[in-house]
């Protein structure tokens, strides 16, 4: 079981999507995404297997989850920087986003 320490070792914040590709590459269906995470963070790139709940063009900003202390990690030929944050539902994968605008870089508490 995972404690509240554990929990609090996760830097979850809110960023905005500001461009969206096809990844072309990737061995499941995934969108390569850039968030803007303000300026304390910056912009960083994730790949998310999100193609069944989203359109690319509906994805520029929005404001999404994602946790920006885990190591990047190599997909294909792209390097995601950070875990974007959704529930694996019926439908698909549903992104976590803030119930109002919120500022980019803020923390999740």
């Amino acid at each position: 079981m995972a404690d509240f320490k554990d929990f609090n070792k996760l830097d979850i914040r809110v960023g905005e999507i500001i461009k969206a590709e096809l990844f072309v590459k990737a061995n499941k269906p995934a969108y390569k995404l850039w968030i803007d995470f303000g300026k304390q963070i910056g912009i960083k790139k994730s790949s998310a297997q999100i193609t069944e709940c989203y359109q690319l063009d509906e994805l520029i900003g929005r404001q999404v989850l994602g946790v920006v202390n885990f190591p990047p990690k190599q997909i294909a030929d792209f390097m995601s920087e950070v875990l974007v944050l959704g529930v694996y539902a019926k439908q698909g994968v549903v992104l976590i986003q803030p119930e109002q605008p919120v500022k980019k870089g803020d923390k999740l508490g």
